[in-house]
């Protein structure tokens, strides 16, 4: 289960993490292939670590975990939608951190 910042648990589902993924990863050479193994990657650590519920604060850090390692354009543009930055300085902080 997915428990949401407003409390509210849904269902765990790849589909939408994958939608996030090909969103941040439009126009970059990354193949679906390695987004599935991404989100499987993910699934396994969860199940290893025996976890039933996680919130999604802590589901959108596993995939940006993965993602800065692959790709960080991506990194950044699902960062930008995961973190909701309010302005531009927070935007160039999370860029500042990378570099």
């Amino acid at each position: 289960m997915v428990v949401k910042r407003d409390g509210r648990k849904e269902t765990f589902d790849r589909s939408k993490i994958m939608r996030g993924l090909l969103t941040a990863t439009v126009k970059r050479n990354m193949h679906i292939d390695e987004l599935e193994a991404l989100i499987s990657s993910i699934e396994s650590e969860l199940r290893d670590r025996g976890i039933t519920e996680v919130s999604s604060e802590e589901l959108g850090k596993m995939v940006l975990q993965q993602l800065i390692d692959v790709d960080k354009v991506a990194y950044v543009r699902f960062a930008s939608v995961y973190r909701d930055f309010k302005d531009i300085d927070e935007f160039s902080e999370e860029l500042r951190s990378l570099m």
